[in-house]
């Protein structure tokens, strides 16, 4: 063999370990799950995670989905990190091959923001089948002011594939306060277990799911060029936030390490966290009718 040879050989091999462990390095082509598929099988189980604030850094906002295109874009400062979600499956039912790809690796950090009201009206309705099948009620709400931004992260340096992360990697959710009007659903029980392979050994828990607080919905960083096969499924992710219950814990605190996969924040320290019990359960939800495409 060559020299030449040998060293186009090398530069391959190099490539190929710094798309594995660099979140800002070159990624696979950028493909995507279809949207109902993917975002009705996206269920997050969000810890509190208060104590740490990133260093200063401003981003600005502009909303994805149909319904609120018309809102303006905003500009804020990330705060304080109040959450971690992590994606889960409910009741035993896991989302099917070739979407649970893509789901499985959905982490994302939650910091504190503040935004103007958008006093916007909605009906939500549940798209997840499990949720579907329990027979909850649409609910109407207004959409209040913004309270966090959440972002992708990786857990423990554990990458998703080059693939799926071209594609998680896009992911922010600007979440707003609802006032839920009308008679609040009746709370309703779910047994969560773990889909992100760092968090598998980690045991199921029985919730029980309450007040929706917020709706989360799909926003674009500026600076963030999402390619359009992309944004034609993240366009549609939008998660209702509701308060959940659980009995005392049998296992202890987890401490995880935190690293950012958005090409905005990249320049972000790598973070600290420990979780305990979730506080919240995030479940997709389609906004006034408006059903994400099947394909």
């Amino acid at each position: 063999m060559s020299r030449r040879s040998i060293l186009r050989g090398f530069a391959a091999l190099v490539s190929l370990v710094l798309v594995a462990v660099l979140p800002g390095a070159a990624t696979a082509a950028p493909a995507a799950p279809p949207p109902l598929p993917f975002v009705s099988q996206l269920d997050l189980s969000c810890y509190r995670t208060e104590g740490y604030k990133p260093p200063p850094i401003t981003v600005t906002t502009r909303h994805l989905n149909p319904v609120l295109a018309g809102l303006p874009t905003e500009t804020t400062r990330l705060g304080e990190r109040q959450q971690l979600c992590v994606p889960v499956a409910k009741n035993g039912v896991v989302p099917p091959r070739g979407i649970l790809d893509y789901v499985r690796w959905v982490d994302l950090s939650c910091y504190r923001i503040e935004g103007g009201a958008a006093n916007f009206p909605l009906t939500l309705s549940h798209l997840n089948p499990v949720v579907q099948k329990l027979g909850i009620q649409d609910a109407h709400v207004t959409m209040l002011s913004p309270e966090q931004l959440c972002v992708p992260v990786a857990k423990n340096g554990v990458l998703p594939p080059p693939e799926i992360l071209s594609f998680v990697r896009h992911i922010d959710l600007k979440c707003y306060a609802l006032r839920v009007l009308g008679i609040p659903g009746q709370a309703f029980p779910l047994t969560l277990g773990h889909l992100n392979p760092v968090l598998a050994d980690r045991p199921k828990v029985d919730v029980k799911v309450g007040n929706t607080r917020q709706l989360c919905v799909p926003v674009a960083k500026r600076g963030d060029e999402i390619p359009p096969v992309v944004l034609n499924t993240v366009q549609w992710l939008d998660l209702a936030k509701s308060d959940v219950t659980t009995s005392p814990s049998v296992v202890g605190p987890l401490t995880l390490k935190l690293t950012h996969l958005n090409p905005v924040l990249a320049s972000l320290p790598s973070e600290q966290v420990t979780i305990t019990e979730p506080a919240q359960l995030g479940l997709p939800v389609a906004k006034n009718g408006k059903i994400p495409p099947r394909e």
